[in-house]
């Protein structure tokens, strides 16, 4: 069986705790793979190989480091069906979903390579009598970043690129449900000209998490997993003094007004609600058609839409969804979508009975449509993580704008309509990080900053966009005067610019 090691100082390594874990296929609930787990003596070598590589690595001038990610680029293209496949058969999600998962990974390793431009500081000359000011900026040190199951490959991405390109080593810690593309990425890296110990890779769970949080070398963190834990991690690693951004979960919710384009509307909502079976931290887990008549046609289009859907395997190229990471889940969900019934949504598309023949122990869930959801019951409050859409039916456009609003997330919303005031209005008020205006999923492009509001981030600074160059750097300012421009004398008030 195949092992997945941990990526330390520049190579493969099982470490030195002797503990494994199964890595699963999702769609035939058979072990595939075992994965190494870290103990205190890994993450201590990690850290190590960091310490040691990076006062180099920031003494490289920012243009040679952006020339590594010119080259990591193309090795990520060149290997684009490789990690695809290998992405998966560990996730579950449909291959050219997997290849959507890398490239917008890859969008931000494109970003970085202009890391020279986004690096520079600022001069003021002549600030006061002789005196001339300026700022730069400077790596962290080493940085960490603990990344989710559901974008093994692009949750990574956008943090190491940024990370590394600004002149710091990093240690990433993926979810071990799903390893083996980080540690492929880091192999790319070091092919890429990436000097060894600049991007370390440990597996774990919570140990290692812990571990990490407390390590002294360790100066800046960046973290995505739900809610409660980013809530527990922004708060340990702050305690701790560190610089530390968190994101956690979500509840999208997509307004239809109704003059929209109700077609495109609800090909928005499936692929939205339904792709990659709803494990996205942006996807629409709940319709908010405006008005009745708006509703009912809604629901009456999604219906049949989602009897059609095709649920399988990833390696099926005809399949349009694929299972949930685990067993675990799948039965979350199932007993989620139990709870919805017994509170009263109406349930027109039922996915729990969902069965594959040739597949029946994997960790499917059909596609599940509720209707009339209210915000008291259990599907609305809570992030489902699977493929189940519910839908709520507000009155007005004021009262669907004010149960977003209301919700405590506050990751992604969209609006559809033809009515541009709506949208202006709309994306004025609503409070919420992420905002479409007929794109279901509004993940911004890398120049731009990923990042929620409320109980969806925990943090001041985005991923990526300029963000993440403020993250993992800090402002040094200097001020400067040469003897010419010294008084004699010794001077005892606070200094001015007089």
């Amino acid at each position: 069986m195949r092992t997945i090691g941990h990526f330390i100082d520049g190579s493969e390594t099982q470490g030195q705790s002797g503990e494994f874990q199964d890595v699963f296929n999702p769609a035939t609930g058979e072990v595939q793979a075992r994965v190494a787990l870290a103990g205190a003596a890994d993450l201590e070598a990690a850290v190590a190989s960091a310490a040691a590589a990076q006062p180099q690595w920031a003494a490289t001038n920012p243009q040679r480091r952006a020339r590594v990610f010119f080259n990591f680029v193309a090795l990520i293209n060149q290997h684009m069906d490789e990690l695809a496949v290998l992405l998966s058969a560990e996730h579950g999600k449909t291959v050219d979903d997997s290849k959507g998962d890398i490239l917008r990974g890859l969008e931000v390793a494109e970003f970085v390579a202009g890391a020279p431009h986004l690096l520079k500081g600022e001069f003021t000359e002549g600030a006061g009598p002789g005196i001339d000011m300026y700022s730069m900026r400077q790596p962290v040190g080493i940085g960490a970043g603990i990344t989710p199951f559901n974008f093994p490959a692009m949750i990574p991405l956008w943090m190491l690129s940024p990370a590394i390109a600004a002149g710091n080593a990093f240690i990433l810690k993926p979810s071990e449900r799903d390893p083996s593309v980080p540690v492929r990425l880091a192999q790319l890296a070091l092919e890429a000209g990436l000097p060894k110990g600049i991007l370390n890779v440990v597996h774990g769970g919570k140990p290692v998490v812990d571990a990490i949080i407390a390590h002294e070398q360790i100066g800046a963190i960046s973290f995505v997993g739900s809610t409660p834990i980013a809530r527990q991690v922004y708060a340990a690693a702050a305690q701790n003094g560190k610089r530390v951004q968190a994101f956690g979960g979500a509840k999208n919710h997509m307004v239809i007004m109704p003059d929209a384009d109700l077609d495109k509307a609800v090909d928005a909502l499936m692929g939205a609600g339904y792709g990659s079976a709803g494990e996205r931290c942006m996807a629409v887990s709940v319709a908010v058609p405006v008005g009745e008549e708006t509703a009912d046609r809604i629901v009456a289009a999604l219906k049949p839409r989602l009897e059609a859907l095709k649920v399988g395997p990833a390696t099926d190229a005809a399949s349009e969804m694929g299972p949930v990471i685990t067993r675990a889940s799948q039965e979350r969900i199932k007993t989620l979508i139990s709870r919805g019934v017994e509170q009263g949504a109406d349930l027109v598309v039922d996915g729990r009975g969902f069965s594959l023949q040739g597949y029946e122990n994997g960790y499917f869930v059909g596609p599940t449509l509720f209707d009339r959801v209210t915000p008291e019951m259990d599907i609305y409050k809570e992030e489902i993580f699977g493929p189940v859409l519910s839908v709520v039916r507000p009155a007005s456009y004021e009262d669907a704008l004010q149960l977003v609003n209301d919700n405590p997330f506050g990751n992604g919303t969209a609006i559809f309509t033809r009515d541009g005031d709506a949208a202006r209005n709309f994306a004025s008020r609503v409070s919420i990080g992420m905002v479409g205006v007929n794109v279901p999923i509004p993940t911004p492009l890398a120049y731009h900053g990923f990042g929620g509001w409320k109980a969806s981030a925990f943090g001041d600074l985005n991923q990526h966009g300029t963000d993440s160059i403020r993250f993992w750097t800090r402002t040094k300012t200097v001020t400067s005067r040469w003897p010419s421009g010294i008084k004699d004398g010794a001077e005892f008030q606070m200094p001015t610019m007089k």
